[in-house]
């Protein structure tokens, strides 16, 4: 099984969440342990590859990185950050304000949650205009951490979502 496999399982929706928009749904991938498990399997060999690492810390963003880093991390033998949407965190937090495809949004971390100034691989699904994945590396720095780069699942090219990351290592299993 390779990326070819996985993009056979990638489901294309038009007009959702709102017309115009043609969302790439990762659910038959989750659905299919094997190509799941490849999914992973290609997204550590990516994070391995970035320079400075291995990584200390996986951090995904709210909702569908959180699918993806975990078992990332765990294969790594790294720990693991959760990146929320504001107010769901028990902790004293750092945030960042970000535009996205369809609207604006911010996102949350534990303060604390990169003490030592580890080195950290950010993950998610899918790399579109790049406002998310710009302020979870925003997100990483204010907390201490050491970006080593960005690994996604999917990314749609036509949007330029690399251009919001400069000088920052991007690798995407799938492109669009």
């Amino acid at each position: 099984m390779g990326t070819q496999d996985i993009a056979a399982h990638v489901a294309a929706i038009p007009d959702f969440p709102i017309p115009g928009i043609l969302f790439r749904d990762i659910t038959p991938v989750l659905m299919h342990p094997k190509a799941f498990e490849e999914t992973i399997a290609l997204l550590a060999q990516a994070a391995l590859a970035l320079p400075g690492g291995p990584p200390d810390v996986v951090v995904g963003m709210e909702s569908r990185g959180f699918i993806f880093g975990a078992p990332l991390a765990l294969r790594l033998g790294a720990g693991f950050v959760p990146i929320r949407k504001p107010g769901k965190l028990p902790r004293a937090t750092v945030k960042a304000q970000y535009a996205k495809e369809y609207g604006n949004d911010a996102l949350e971390m534990h303060a604390d949650a990169l003490a030592g100034h580890p080195r950290v691989v950010i993950v998610d699904d899918l790399l579109a205009t790049g406002g998310t994945a710009a302020a979870a590396r925003e997100l990483v720095k204010t907390a201490g951490g050491r970006v080593l780069g960005a690994v996604f699942v999917i990314e749609l090219d036509g949007l330029k979502g690399r251009d919001k990351l400069p000088g920052l290592q991007v690798q995407s299993l799938l492109h669009y």
